[in-house]
């Protein structure tokens, strides 16, 4: 189950960085995670100051 980022998103880039696969990118007002590159590991919400990765 791949991870989505809610609204809460403050486009800070560290889930971005933390990413080991580059599921996740840039979107408008929000990072994106790619859902189909997404392998579920949590590394994004592990280091998201708001908590705005979540597994859906």
């Amino acid at each position: 189950m791949a991870y989505k980022i809610s609204d809460e998103c403050i486009m800070c880039g560290a889930c971005e960085a933390e990413c080991p696969v580059e599921a996740i990118s840039e979107g408008d007002g929000k990072y994106v995670i790619d859902p189909n590159k997404c392998i579920d590991c949590g590394s994004c919400a592990s280091v998201c100051p708001v908590g705005a990765p979540d597994a859906e």
